[in-house]
């Protein structure tokens, strides 16, 4: 089976999608690069999955414009688009065989039996199991079922695969093992793929670059890297990992940073366009660094609450800049609960962001 070289782009132009008076979809445009790991993250309701089933004909547009490779395939359905999704339930037919659930896209499409169940076989031994064609889903784990619906949308060797939710009924050890996999495949394949999920760390893990949703329009669009490290607003900020939003104030510019206070501490940062005067601040919780407090500290706190996970102490700390979550990866000098510390940052994880619209 040979898949390397049959990746297509995807692109919308101006793309909306209604369902009567709601807007599921709202003016979206955005371009998904031939061998590229797109992610679609946000809350329910933001218009992640309906995108997904837009690009694959399940749904057609309101308005706008959908090109997989160089060809328009707005008004296209399903059936005359080359993708092919692993969808969250599997939807694998529990009176077949793996080898029959793997070729019944292939058979439906024409091909006899005998070349389908090779191809399938061929595509069970992509995803690591060759030697189940034999066995009926209800004898395999979770993680083997979805390997299962991977094989099945890759023995059709579409231009684009989509993921909707594929690891959301696995146990949190299985799904980071799957995802790792899923990664790894669409790495040695070249494969396009567009992934859907709510889950920040799977999104983080697996994606060349990420989009993030809100209310049915892109929020921002990024490497995971620069969506952790430069959120553009509170809401991605608080949406990609932990983050404590506190009220700083920018006191003067200088080129591209500015110089915040933050209580009592000054810090200068990129200034992201604001202007001077009073500003949000995302601040990651391992960029919060505590110490038991000597009476020096320009900026002091209580410890509320101490927590002791193994890898790592989180604390939830009382300060003037209100209740701040702590991770500190030090184990050697944990601070009880109760105790009086001086609260500083790190140079890394702390932003100005843009109010949240």
């Amino acid at each position: 089976m040979t898949i390397k070289g049959k990746a297509a782009s995807v692109e919308f132009r101006n793309v909306t999608k209604a369902f009567g008076e709601v807007v599921a979809v709202r003016d979206v445009s955005f371009k998904i690069d031939a061998g590229e790991l797109i992610t679609f993250l946000g809350p329910s309701g933001c218009g992640k999955t309906t995108t997904l089933r837009m690009i694959a004909g399940l749904e057609m547009t309101t308005s706008g414009q959908i090109l997989i490779g160089d060809t328009e395939v707005t008004h296209l359905p399903a059936t005359d688009r080359d993708v092919s999704m692993v969808f969250q339930s599997y939807a694998l037919f529990p009176h077949m065989t793996v080898a029959e659930n793997v070729g019944y896209g292939l058979r439906v499409g024409g091909l006899d039996k005998a070349a389908a169940m090779q191809q399938a076989s061929d595509g069970l031994n992509v995803v690591g199991l060759k030697g189940y064609e034999g066995r009926l889903p209800s004898e395999l784990s979770g993680g083997q079922q979805q390997r299962v619906a991977v094989a099945r949308a890759l023995v059709l060797e579409p231009q684009v695969l989509l993921f909707d939710e594929p690891l959301s009924n696995l146990d949190a050890k299985l799904r980071r093992r799957m995802r790792e996999e899923i990664r790894d495949l669409q790495k040695d394949l070249g494969l396009t793929v567009v992934y859907v999920t709510h889950d920040q760390s799977e999104a983080l893990a697996v994606s060349d670059r990420i989009v993030v949703m809100k209310d049915a329009v892109i929020a921002q669009v990024g490497s995971p890297h620069d969506l952790y490290e430069r959120p553009v607003d509170t809401f991605v900020a608080d949406f990609i990992g932990d983050a404590n939003l506190v009220e700083g104030e920018i006191l003067k510019l200088n080129n591209g940073d500015a110089l915040v206070k933050i209580g009592g501490l000054e810090v200068e940062r990129p200034h992201q366009g604001l202007k001077p005067g009073p500003t949000q601040m995302a601040i990651r919780p391992e960029a919060i660094k505590i110490a038991k407090d000597t009476g020096d500290g320009k900026l002091r706190g209580n410890v509320a609450k101490a927590a002791y996970l193994g890898s790592h102490l989180e604390y939830t700390v009382i300060s003037e800049l209100g209740e701040l979550f702590v991770i500190d990866h030090d184990l050697s000098s944990p601070v009880a609960q109760g105790e009086s510390v001086e609260i500083t940052f790190a140079e890394r994880g702390v932003n100005l962001v843009r109010a949240e619209e």
